[in-house]
């Protein structure tokens, strides 16, 4: 079985997209066969490893609203290993659909109960910047959060809603999902309000703050237009390459026997871009 690991946060702009791309990236390039779902109505996963989806190809959305396997939209990306299941304009509209849908809030789980999904060590779901019924799906399905916090007041502030709407999951859809870690994200130690949030951050939540934070990095903005990953943009001695190489391990190494196999294939991680 493989495992499932949602990268949620209902503030926009926190480094979801970027995080939940190089994060498959940086498990498929050691070894780990990892599907990306795209949750986000705005398709940005999508937008950077293909560009827009064409009108009439499948889609993540068509896959809710037929309550099918997620096999059938599943493409594979630029990188050996990195599936990706992709969103299109479509999925703006799939919300009001699962609000008359019996078992609302199961439907991504049962549509990942699928061969190809068993067939995965890892699926990673990129959510959108607000608590609908799309998010509260991707909750329901996930074992593990990844919660991305970029350096700033606000996204700390709106912490307390998303993890009040967490435990509302475990607690009355009997969801499993429990937070793997919080990611300082658009970390500039040049600027006073990073410190201030840091320490706020791994004051209040200790050991769940992870000790990779994703460092400010133009790069991160450019490589989607280029349609690759941080991996295949950036030069090995990148500074955004290191951090997600940094945060791969360290997930791994959190997850650990819940993996509960060795990588599909064996990949050097210290190697040349998939």
């Amino acid at each position: 079985m493989s495992v499932i690991l949602a990268i949620a946060n209902q503030k926009g702009g926190v480094g979801k997209t970027t995080t939940a791309v190089n994060l498959c990236a940086g498990l498929a390039r050691r070894g780990y066969r990892t599907l990306l779902v795209d949750l986000d109505i705005q398709g940005s996963a999508t937008a950077s490893l293909l560009g827009p989806l064409p009108s009439e190809a499948s889609s993540i959305a068509d896959v809710l609203v037929e309550e099918r396997p997620v096999d059938g939209c599943v493409v594979e990306t630029g990188t050996s290993g990195f599936l990706l299941a992709p969103a299109g304009e479509a999925l703006a509209t799939v919300d009001i659909h699962l609000a008359t849908t019996m078992g609302r809030e199961r439907v991504l789980q049962r549509c990942l109960d699928s061969a190809l999904v068993h067939g995965c060590d890892l699926v990673v779901i990129d959510t959108a910047p607000y608590l609908g019924l799309l998010t509260i799906n991707a909750l329901v399905a996930a074992e593990r959060l990844v919660v991305p916090v970029s350096c700033e007041y606000l996204p700390i502030v709106g912490l307390k809603l998303f993890n009040d709407t967490v435990d509302q999951v475990r607690r009355r859809l009997g969801g499993s999902c429990q937070v793997l870690g919080y990611l300082l994200t658009m970390l500039d130690r040049r600027e006073r309000i990073t410190g201030e949030v840091e320490d706020l951050l791994r004051t209040r939540f200790g050991e769940q703050v992870f000790t990779t934070a994703i460092r400010i990095n133009t790069h991160h903005k450019a490589s989607p237009s280029h349609r690759q990953t941080i991996f295949q943009y950036e030069g090995r001695t990148g500074r955004g390459r290191q951090d997600y190489d940094q945060l791969t391990d360290e997930v791994i190494e959190r997850l650990g026997d819940l993996l509960g196999r060795s990588p599909s294939v064996t990949v050097e991680s210290s190697g040349p871009a998939a």
